[in-house]
């Protein structure tokens, strides 16, 4: 039995599950919008110099900023607000877990050299892969089999993502690992991975030679970086504090407004069977979170 101070201090706002759900998901929600702006500038941008266009393709050296700057900043957080808290789980499951989160990055972001940005989110939303097929079919016409290479990028990323999600799964509940451990190890595991890949390419050296032309994509490359890192830590948060399908149906969500941004601020077209493909992919999704999972057993 304890008494003095300690025992009349009721439980904290944040262990509010509602209050703190709403955090997750407005984080989630604010930070990716504007990491798909951000996104979208930076590898759908017009990039000419003199006569001179050119095209960003550089998606690993864009996913390894990114993954420092996630590293950074979880290292950060575990520095002020957790201190010296150990964490039990596997390296080799990080590294796992990294392979998994790299490859669908990197795949996302490959897609949009050939699609733009709402066919790419529509891609990465949709269960039915007839709707994903017929979303890319506003190619242009000097790229015959981009649709279909399109499709196979998108197809990876979802697979890797449902593999990332099955992995981070195990670790909140076997090790009990905290968001920003997590976010962290990840992270560092990525930024190692695609480092030597980016060096034994070589196409870092090329990406720094696109920077020097045109050096104003390094401000927005610094933005990606840090509303990425701070939406990522909503992210997992929603990963430890309620599981990798709650944030599948939050980060699914944030996306199809995502979409309607893309639409109104970059003037992408999307055709009408693209916008059906839109909606019955979201209300799909929708039901299927509501009415779609039995209740859960309870065990004692």
């Amino acid at each position: 039995m304890t008494s003095g101070k300690g025992a009349s201090r009721g439980p904290s706002l944040w262990e509010n599950m509602r209050l703190r759900f709403i955090v997750c998901f407005l984080g989630v929600f604010v930070c990716y919008f504007y990491y798909g702006i951000l996104q979208e500038t930076i590898t759908r941008g017009d990039y000419s110099h003199g006569d001179l266009k050119e095209k960003f393709r550089f998606a690993r050296t864009l996913v390894f900023i990114q993954c420092i700057i996630n590293a950074l900043f979880a290292r950060i957080l575990i520095q002020f607000f957790e201190g010296p808290k150990p964490d039990f789980t596997r390296s080799w499951l990080y590294g796992l877990c990294s392979l998994s989160y790299v490859g669908a990055m990197v795949s996302s972001n490959s897609a949009l050299q050939y699609v733009n940005y709402p066919t790419q989110v529509l891609g990465k939303s949709c269960k039915p892969i007839p709707v994903m097929i017929l979303g890319v079919t506003i190619l242009r016409k000097r790229y015959p089999m981009a649709k279909y290479l399109c499709v196979i990028l998108i197809l990876v990323s979802l697979t890797l993502d449902g593999l990332t999600g099955v992995a981070q799964d195990h670790m909140r509940s076997r090790f009990q690992t905290s968001a920003n451990h997590m976010m962290l190890n990840i992270n560092l595991w990525s930024t190692v991975l695609l480092g030597l890949a980016v060096l034994w390419t070589g196409e870092v050296w090329e990406f720094l030679s696109f920077t020097e032309r045109y050096p104003s994509i390094l401000y927005n490359i610094l933005l990606f970086g840090l509303t990425s890192a701070l939406g990522q830590t909503f992210i997992f948060m929603t990963v430890v504090y309620f599981g990798p399908l709650t944030c599948s149906i939050v980060t699914t969500t944030r996306k199809f407004f995502t979409i309607l941004g893309s639409v109104l601020l970059f003037g992408n077209q999307m055709s009408d069977m693209q916008w059906v493909g839109t909606i019955l992919v979201f209300l799909g999704l929708g039901l299927d979170a509501k009415f779609g999972k039995g209740p859960k057993k309870t065990t004692h």
